[in-house]
């Protein structure tokens, strides 16, 4: 298994990190137009407003892209999920033959040690 780095934990980002040491995903949502987004921020991109929260996400989405660099036990699968709240995120896809993976798969979240630091939600075949 490859060494995945530790994140560097923002104070806006410190409650995703720590419920991803829990097994849980988290997205924000702006209470004044109802939009998740994700990178975690407290201003919604999308109407501006701070009035934003935190809400599970299902932990499940579909691949919307993806690249896969080496090979063999050195490759690596990066990918852009669609998570089901309508969110994309930046990922890496795991446990899995990079050759089947194909745009439009159905994945779920899981989550990998870092190197002394948090959880990473990665996403592995549904």
């Amino acid at each position: 298994m490859r060494k995945i780095p530790a994140p560097k934990v923002l104070p806006e980002t410190q409650a995703y990190w720590t419920a991803a040491d829990q097994g849980r995903l988290l997205v924000k949502r702006c209470n004044s137009c109802g939009q998740f987004h994700h990178y975690p921020r407290d201003i919604c991109p999308h109407c501006l407003s701070s009035d934003t929260v935190w809400q599970d996400a299902a932990g499940t989405g579909v691949v919307y892209s993806f690249s896969t660099m080496g090979v063999g036990d050195a490759a690596c699968t990066l990918a852009f999920v669609t998570l089901d709240e309508g969110v994309t995120l930046m990922t890496n896809l795991v446990d899995c033959d990079p050759a089947q993976v194909r745009i439009g798969d159905r994945v779920k979240v899981v989550f990998q040690p870092s190197q002394g630091g948090h959880a990473v939600p990665m996403f592995t075949p549904a």
